[in-house]
């Protein structure tokens, strides 16, 4: 299958961009929610050298919202980051 535009990410991989447009497709943040859990998840597997990075949130925020063709709100990707960290036990 043919795409239009590259990959904004080859570490994290075409499935997870389109995954990431899906996404930004969903109505309201409370349906949005479990799946920009899965998207930071995925994220997080194809970068663990953000694990540690002082930047990490607005990192990952950075690239989802990249990823979704600038749809999804980088503010609400990292609400989710954080409230996942502080479920993980992170700072």
């Amino acid at each position: 299958m043919r795409y239009d535009s590259t990959m904004v990410d080859r570490q994290v991989g075409r499935n997870t961009e389109l995954f990431a447009q899906s996404v930004a497709d969903l109505d309201t943040r409370e349906e949005r929610y479990p799946y920009l859990r899965i998207l930071i998840s995925l994220i997080d597997q194809a970068h663990p050298e953000w694990r540690q990075a002082p930047n990490k949130v607005d990192r990952i925020a950075e690239l989802a919202r990249e990823l979704s063709d600038d749809r999804l709100d980088a503010d609400e990707v990292k609400e989710v980051v954080r409230v996942r960290d502080k479920e993980k036990g992170y700072r």
